[in-house]
Parts: C-alpha cells; sequence; structure tokens
C-alpha cells in the first residue's frame, strides 16, 4: 500500500546542462552555450570537432532520460506521485519550452534537481539564473521552482562514488591494487572563480573521504583538474590530469597503473568520454601507463535513491537550511574563451 507523498508540489523538474545529439545541432548548441561572450568563431570551430569526433552526439541527453526513468522506477516504489519535466539550459528539450508545458499543464510549484552536486557560478548560480530569466518570460502564472539542496556530501551519493572506484580497482590484479595510483578529477575553473566559492572545498572533501575508503592515506591520492578552456594567461585549478600522468611516469620505479575517479560529474558525458577516456587516455597510453576510469554516478541505484530521499526531505520539511544566497558565487568575467 502506498501513501501519496506529494504534498503541496504539483511536480519534479530535472534541470541539466543539455547536448547536441546530431551534427547539425552541434553549433547551434555552442552558439546558445556561449550566447553573449566574447568567443572567435574559429574557436567555437576547434570544440565542435570534439562532437563531432562522435557523430554530433553528446551522451548527456540520453544519459538524463536513463536517470529520469529509473527515477520515475523509484518514486512509484515509494508512492511520490509526481510528473517529472526535464528541461536543458543549452539544448532540446530547453528549459523556457518545458516551463511553458508545466505552466500549460497546470503545474504551480515543482521541485528541481540539478544534474551538478557542487557549488560554484557554473555548477549553481547559472543554472539558478536561468530559472528566474525563464520564469520570467512566461509571466503571471509561471510554476514556482524550488531547487533541491546539494547533495555532493550525501551518503548515498557516496556510495554511488564508492561502489563505482571499486569496480575500477577491481579490474587490477589483487596484488597491484595497493601500489595503483589514484587521481580524483573534476573540472578545472579559473582562480578567481574558485575563491567566490566552495568548490574546490567540496570536491577536496569528496576525494578525501573516498580515498580514506580505499585505505589511502594523505599521500597515497591527488586532485586534479581537466576540461580547462582559458587563455594561457588566465590562472585555472592546476594539475592538469595529463600533466598528473606525465609526472607519474616520470617517476622511477613506481606503479604504471593509475585508477581515475572523475567525481566532479554525475554522468559519463562529453567531459569524461572525451577529455578523459580519449585525450587523457590516449596520453597515457603514450606514456607506458595503465590507466583504468573509474565510473559516474549514473543511475547507480544508490544515487537514484539518493534523489528519492532528496525530495522526500523536502516534501517532510527536513531538508537542511540552502548553502546558497543570493551573492554567493558571482559570475565570471569573460575571457573570451569557450567553456
Amino acid at each position: 500500500m502506498t501513501q501519496d507523498l506529494a504534498g503541496d508540489y504539483d511536480a519534479l523538474l530535472v534541470l541539466s546542462f543539455g547536448g547536441p545529439e546530431r551534427e547539425e545541432d552541434v553549433i547551434p548548441f555552442l552558439e546558445n552555450v556561449l550566447r553573449g561572450r566574447n568567443v572567435p568563431r574559429e574557436r567555437m570551430l576547434e570544440v565542435a570537432e570534439n562532437y563531432h569526433r562522435f557523430g554530433g552526439k553528446s551522451p548527456i541527453n540520453q544519459q538524463n532520460r536513463e536517470l529520469i526513468a529509473a527515477l520515475r522506477a523509484e518514486l512509484d516504489a515509494h508512492g511520490i506521485r509526481l510528473p517529472i519535466y526535464w528541461g536543458n539550459r543549452n539544448w532540446h528539450p530547453l528549459l523556457q519550452d518545458t516551463l511553458r508545458q508545466m505552466h500549460q499543464d497546470g503545474v504551480r510549484r515543482a521541485m528541481v534537481f540539478i544534474t551538478s552536486a557542487y557549488s560554484g557560478y557554473s555548477s549553481c548560480r547559472q543554472y539558478r539564473e536561468d530559472l528566474q530569466r525563464a520564469c520570467s518570460a512566461i509571466g503571471d502564472g509561471a510554476p514556482r521552482c524550488e531547487r533541491l539542496r546539494h547533495f555532493y556530501n550525501h551518503p548515498s551519493y557516496l556510495t554511488a562514488l564508492e561502489d563505482r572506484l571499486l569496480a575500477a580497482f577491481g579490474q587490477l590484479p589483487p596484488d597491484r591494487r595497493s601500489d595503483a595510483h589514484l587521481l580524483f578529477t573534476a573540472h578545472s575553473i579559473p582562480i578567481s572563480m574558485a575563491r567566490t566559492s566552495r568548490y574546490v572545498e567540496q570536491i577536496a572533501e569528496v576525494a578525501a573521504h573516498l580515498a580514506s575508503k580505499m585505505g589511502r592515506g594523505d599521500a597515497g591520492w591527488r586532485l586534479v583538474w581537466q576540461s580547462r578552456s582559458g587563455p594561457p594567461g588566465q590562472p585555472w585549478l592546476e594539475p592538469d590530469i595529463r600533466d598528473a600522468l606525465s609526472q607519474i611516469a616520470a617517476t622511477a620505479g613506481v606503479s604504471r597503473d593509475v585508477v581515475v575517479s572523475p567525481i566532479g560529474f554525475i554522468s559519463d558525458h562529453m567531459e569524461v568520454k572525451f577529455d578523459l577516456d580519449t585525450q587523457a587516455a590516449e596520453h597515457a597510453r603514450e606514456l607506458g601507463l595503465n590507466m583504468i576510469r573509474a565510473g559516474t554516478a549514473g543511475t547507480h541505484p544508490s544515487f537514484i535513491g539518493m534523489i528519492r530521499e532528496l525530495i522526500q526531505e523536502r516534501l517532510e520539511r527536513r531538508d537542511p537550511p540552502p548553502l546558497c544566497t543570493e551573492t554567493c558565487c558571482p559570475p565570471p568575467v569573460h575571457t573570451g574563451r569557450p567553456a
């Protein structure tokens, strides 16, 4: 027997980044991502080539469909009768179109799950700004949208990451696992942006927790960064993962096994498939390293269960106060380079 736990909410909105699904989508998608930024077209075309290597299709939309399907089953199993809507910041289904549909369907108040675990401008505030703009464009009667809390340190999320990491180590022979290098990685951002958010602090907390679960001391792992896109003169978080791999390869008498855990991402989208599985993996092979990439949370049952738990917290009015304030994580000064 189930209990209707929807309460005062009419719907759940899954809000994500979005990505192209066909060759002809790539340039319009990147134009959406870069709108309002002074980015040379030749730089945008360079980025487009990364997508064309995969037939113009980013994995992120299909991964969101799979997440929503798993979440639908999870909510149904726990008697939470909420329709699930899905909107993206940069590609179809676009957020404003989704909110307009929600308005037409009579949705008055919705919870919002943002597919990003950490604080920061790009990972949090920008999504909130997009929500505000989309609701303003709809005008009177637009759904009231309330984001669910940050979840980077939620026990169920950490369990999913731990399981993925254990599976990665399981690909090594038992006698080589303790000596393997362990790298945690997340999207690099400008240092000026890192100073105005808790992004680095939160990622480092997750890395330390997982390293401890793997039996690693302070010297048994490193936090590195990936996917930087700013001009050479602008300081970004370092070291880059490829530089870290080069340092490992240059150290004599150590293991050639490297396990990489992309804790900055909740699914295996383009920054994982291209920047890690293609670029970093090719670099590792050239260096004679055996690189194993751990999975992201994706549709791990603990992660899907976590989203349901966040919803229940809100429905039962027991979720903790939000980390965000109106002035936190201010927008960066754009430098003419795409993210």
